[in-house]
């Protein structure tokens, strides 16, 4: 990051809630879950048995519903079918607070509507096996056109900015894109472009800026970029004076984001490394978060780092998840206190889990964890196995005390809490004040309990919750000789 993270947090806690006009493609992505645990005899192909299906807003849509969980009043405009597809994509919309009176309904055309079929191997980790595109290419007729003219102007003298989402789905001709920036930019609105995968940019000429992603801009200007440092401030330099923009920002995936202001040198705005779990609604969120910042009065600098930081919380996410201001804001304070977003209270947790509940298997264990061993790190490894989200509660000092003795725990809960967070296994780490973790587990309802196999013959706490709302119990096996009570009675003895 170029800014401390305070300096970001100061700005984001500033934010207002400004109108953004969002054009696009309006785009509804399906999900298909099913367990894949056997081939067709038919055909080398796995059968998928469904187990359920979700619907999300994609394209333009996403960017507009990001930009509402961030407290912005987004304005969406684009064209959709009357279909079940385009009154669902509509639906979900208005539960996410987005304004679709300006969305423009066109009888003879599909919603452009994917279908992605995602194979659940042991119940758990997810693959996109298939991806089933529903749509027209298209172009809209003139008088589509003509309508989103007239929502334009109508909008603009109440909008802050202006952004378009380009999927290449039929939307935007050169000429309509020419005369929305010409608009805009006559209003004194500046415009952020998401731009297609295509290799002809010149449709975007004259906006604020362009965003594309490594890929998109490889394609645009036919240089590879082999080496981020290297090729970048080429690339970028080509794009800024060909479409005669303000500024220029590539999205580099890992790298970060490379931005080039016109009179102003280059610069790489790194992010630190996440675990990438799913890539989609990344580049919408960076987009909705450059938006947002800038209708709030920041510098770009401000807005890259920013957008790095979203992009980072989008990608350890599976499918488009917004990401409300209250996790941007939790994230910077994480960072500016030095600490770690898996740390966290019971609400928190549970906003966390709210979006991944149906899409990723919680796994949830506990325990006191006071001298962290190789036993401890072995069951923590089996128990993320059994799913995609591992959340530890931890025995507070005084539970500790309750049960094993004035003399325990070894290690505060806070230092018990900072090592189990620095464990890739571990996804969330959680205290509980009870001597039981029952209430715990009753909120979070988790997929799966795990516990060690010396509970074989005992009641395990919590098991009845689970199993009511169809998860299990796994029992994890032990690594032999290793254990906190063994290490203490040697440090006594030794000394």
């Amino acid at each position: 990051m170029i800014h401390t993270s305070g300096e970001l947090l100061s700005a984001v806690e500033a934010f207002g809630s400004p109108r953004i006009l969002v054009i696009g493609d309006l785009i509804l992505d399906q999900y298909v879950y099913g367990d894949a645990e056997r081939l067709s005899p038919e055909a080398p192909v796995p059968v998928v048995r469904e187990r359920y299906r979700h619907t999300r807003v994609g394209g333009a849509a996403n960017v507009a519903v990001f930009l509402a969980a961030m407290g912005a009043r987004p304005v969406l405009t684009g064209v959709c079918g009357d279909d079940p597809s385009g009154r669902s994509l509509q639906d979900l919309l208005t539960q996410a607070h987005v304004d679709t009176t300006s969305i423009i309904t066109l009888p003879q055309r599909p919603t452009s509507t994917k279908t992605r079929f995602i194979g659940l191997a042991q119940h758990r980790h997810q693959q996109q096996m298939l991806r089933l595109d529903h749509e027209t290419l298209e172009p809209v007729d003139n008088e589509a056109e003509k309508r989103l003219l007239a929502v334009l102007e109508a909008e603009m003298a109440s909008c802050h900015l202006v952004c378009l989402e380009d999927y290449n789905k039929g939307l935007f001709s050169e000429a309509l894109c020419q005369k929305i920036i010409s608009i805009a930019r006559a209003a004194g609105r500046d415009v952020l472009v998401d731009p297609a995968a295509i290799k002809d940019y010149q449709r975007y000429y004259g906006a604020t800026a362009i965003t594309p992603n490594r890929t998109e801009a490889e394609l645009a200007t036919a240089i590879r970029m082999d080496n981020v440092h290297q090729e970048a401030p080429q690339l970028a330099a080509q794009l800024l004076e060909q479409l005669n923009l303000e500024i220029c920002v590539l999205t580099l995936d890992r790298h970060g984001m490379y931005r080039l202001e016109r009179g102003q040198p280059g610069m790489l705005h790194a992010t630190r490394p996440r675990h990438v779990y799913d890539v989609t609604g990344a580049g919408d969120m960076v987009l909705a978060m450059l938006a947002m910042a800038r209708a709030n009065g920041t510098s770009w600098s401000v807005a890259m780092d920013l957008g790095n930081i979203v992009g980072g919380l989008e990608v350890e996410k599976f499918g488009c998840v917004p990401i409300p201001r209250s996790e941007i804001i939790e994230e910077l304070q994480q960072l500016d206190s030095g600490g770690t977003r898996k740390i966290v209270s019971l609400p928190r947790l549970l906003e966390r889990l709210h979006s991944h509940h149906r899409e990723q298997k919680i796994v949830f264990t506990n325990g006191v964890f006071d001298i962290l061993h190789a036993g401890h790190v072995r069951y923590l490894n089996f128990a993320r196995t059994q799913g995609d989200l591992l959340v530890v509660g931890v025995n507070s000092d005084a539970s500790v005390r309750r049960l094993k003795g004035a003399d325990r725990p070894i290690n505060t809960l806070e230092d018990r809490m900072a090592i189990l967070a620095a464990l890739e296994s571990v996804s969330y780490v959680i205290a509980f004040e009870a001597d039981t973790p029952l209430e715990l587990i009753a909120a979070i309802t988790p997929a799966i309990l795990v516990k060690g196999a010396d509970y074989q013959d005992k009641p395990v706490v919590g098991r009845e919750c689970v199993e009511a709302a169809g998860g299990q119990v796994v029992l994890a096996p032990f690594l032999a000789g290793r254990s906190t009570s063994r290490i203490v009675e040697k440090m006594r003895t030794h000394g």
